[in-house]
């Protein structure tokens, strides 16, 4: 008898296009239902996710909580297919998920496949080769793309990234011909387009230059260079004060010399986030027009691999040791901004990572302690960025008023906002995360939460959370999550600035 049985449908389409769209699979699962004599009573939906894991899936991974839970409501689950299942690629965990919900009772059916789920032999092994076949054809994918990634970077065309301090991205069309200058936050639209890097406004490019010559004509280190660069009231790209670690991120990087560089670090499927050896690095040379003669370049190089050359490997841990016992914690971070001893980077490369090296001080991180830096840059960064908001609002018209104490912001005496910065952490499985704290005291009208980027120096996206919608107080974010919190999701402030423009008018007499 039809609805007899209580059924739930679980779709999800990846970033890539696909001929099976969200629509799709739900006008197959809907057509099996009816044969089958299936009821329908809800959906698990994961758009834009990718099956390689189960991170990031939250459709998939309340529909295990509620199977787990002993508390679900249905006896089947309907899929369109096993790819939409996942594409893992350890086929065994496509398998182990299935198992669990067997074992509560409740079956997946493929809809779109050409066997029955049903034990026999012969879907037993039909299901194993369709699994091993999802997992190639993400592997496959990888490797097309990977190789089209590198056609691009050879023929000089910029891979995603940051363009960073003096530089600018420049969108050109398949001929090279410029179509404009890409702002902070924007992206290229057409799948033809390119981005090249380009030199930025003149006084960037004449600091850039000044680092260099400070460095290696007047031999000062990274952080008196920040020290002289902040005393003169410069800032990075990013509006922050300069660090160590900021000055050596331009004295090291070849994009100052016009170089395209791909592949210092990888995340193949999802899998595992890598530092690629310089060897199997992707290099155009000349690619970009330089901001530093490439003699120069090569002498601040040379001075630096010296500097790390000197010390050997037990100078190197005792060095490490020394931090360890003055801090309680190690990070790449914290080595950075120490200037008495060498960057992480000389670390890495000595002793094969970091974590190598902090195990042959005895030093075993149960967390990931660079957060504690992390946050400390970014509290730093927060008086900064509270100043730009505060410019971007009076800059339309609008009036704009601080509390000294906790940094409200009340906006044409109208509605009040507050600004917090959403530092990116990375789980095991390397997905990102996001956590928003909501000030249920203050209680904002509009919460501007900006969430940084995969290395916490700039930001990713803003989210402007009004307190009427907001009714925890905390928020979780992923990459995607959903229409119910997407849709507050912007690439710039410009939405916030247009709700503080005052629109003038003219008042008409009869």
């Amino acid at each position: 008898m039809r609805g007899s049985t209580r059924a739930v449908a679980y779709v999800r389409m990846s970033t890539d296009p696909q001929q099976f769209s969200i629509e799709n699979q739900l006008a197959e699962i809907r057509r099996y239902a009816d044969l089958r004599g299936f009821e329908l009573i809800r959906v698990y939906e994961d758009a834009g996710r990718s099956g390689l894991t189960i991170s990031g899936r939250e459709g998939l991974t309340r529909l295990m909580e509620d199977v787990a839970s002993g508390s679900a409501d249905f006896e089947a689950i309907l899929a369109y297919d096993i790819s939409r299942w996942g594409r893992f690629q350890n086929a065994d965990e496509s398998a182990h998920y299935e198992f669990l919900c067997s074992r509560a009772g409740i079956q997946v059916h493929y809809c779109a496949e050409q066997f029955d789920n049903d034990g026999t032999t012969s879907s037993v092994l039909l299901k194993a080769v369709k699994r091993v076949m999802a997992r190639e054809h993400s592997r496959e994918l990888s490797v097309k793309v990977f190789a089209g990634q590198c056609r691009l970077v050879e023929k000089g065309f910029r891979q995603g990234g940051m363009a960073g301090f003096g530089l600018r991205r420049l969108l050109v069309d398949e001929k090279g011909t410029s179509k404009g200058e890409l702002g902070f936050g924007q992206r290229k639209g057409l799948q033809t387009d390119r981005v090249i890097l380009v030199p930025g406004p003149s006084e960037e490019v004449s600091v850039v230059e000044r680092v260099y010559r400070m460095f290696v004509e007047e031999g000062h280190g990274e952080t008196e260079i920040a020290s002289a660069l902040n005393r003169d009231g410069l800032r990075t790209n990013l509006g922050s004060h300069w660090t160590r670690g900021t000055v050596h991120e331009v004295l090291t990087n070849e994009k100052y010399i016009g170089n395209n560089v791909f592949n210092r670090r990888s995340f193949k499927l999802k899998q595992r986030r890598v530092a690629n050896a310089p060897d199997i690095w992707v290099r155009a040379r000349r690619a970009f027009e330089p901001l530093v003669d490439e003699v120069l370049f090569e002498r601040t190089r040379a001075i630096i691999e010296a500097r790390s050359q000197r010390y050997g490997d037990a100078q190197l841990l005792d060095l490490l040791r020394d931090l360890l016992r003055c801090q309680g914690a190690l990070s790449g971070l914290a080595i950075d901004e120490r200037g008495d001893m060498p960057s992480s980077s000389v670390y890495r490369r000595r002793f094969g990572s970091l974590l190598r090296a902090y195990s042959l001080v005895g030093y075993k991180p149960e967390h990931d302690y660079r957060y504690i830096e992390i946050n400390r840059t970014l509290r730093r960064m927060h008086p900064d960025v509270i100043a730009s908001v505060m410019t971007g609002i009076r800059d339309v018209g609008g009036e704009v008023e601080r509390d000294p104490i906790t940094d409200l912001l009340t906006v044409n005496g109208e509605f009040t906002a507050s600004v917090v910065i959403a530092r990116c952490q990375e789980t095991k499985a390397g997905s990102l995360r996001w956590r928003i704290r909501l000030d249920g005291l203050l209680a904002p009208d509009i919460t501007a939460a900006i969430r940084m980027d995969v290395g916490n120096a700039t930001a990713l996206d803003y989210y402007l959370l009004p307190g009427l919608d907001m009714t925890v107080p905390r928020l979780r974010l992923a990459e995607r999550n959903g229409f119910s919190l997407d849709a507050y999701r912007f690439e710039a402030l410009d939405t916030l600035f247009a709700l503080a423009a005052r629109a003038p008018f003219e008042e008409k007499v009869a």
